[in-house]
């Protein structure tokens, strides 16, 4: 399964994107955005998920990367 953490615009984004994970029964949390990564409101969501994740994008999505081995690759921007 691969793990993606969403950068999000608001607070209220990332709780809205956090109801959609768990709607799709999406293993996710908020959490802190970490230290390598920017973020206009502090949150993030990290989700676990094998499908295509293009249908969780939204206006209030700023970026989404995959973790791959510790490391951060950006796959929506």
């Amino acid at each position: 399964m691969k793990e993606y953490i969403a950068v999000l615009f608001t607070h209220s984004d990332a709780i809205k994107l956090s109801r959609e994970c768990k709607k799709r029964e999406i293993n996710h949390k908020l959490m802190p955005v970490p230290r390598k990564l920017s973020s206009n409101c502090g949150v993030c969501v990290d989700f676990h998920c094998e499908k295509d994740i293009n249908d969780l994008i939204f206006s209030g999505v700023e970026k989404v990367f995959h973790v791959e081995d510790g490391n951060y690759v950006l796959v929506y921007e």
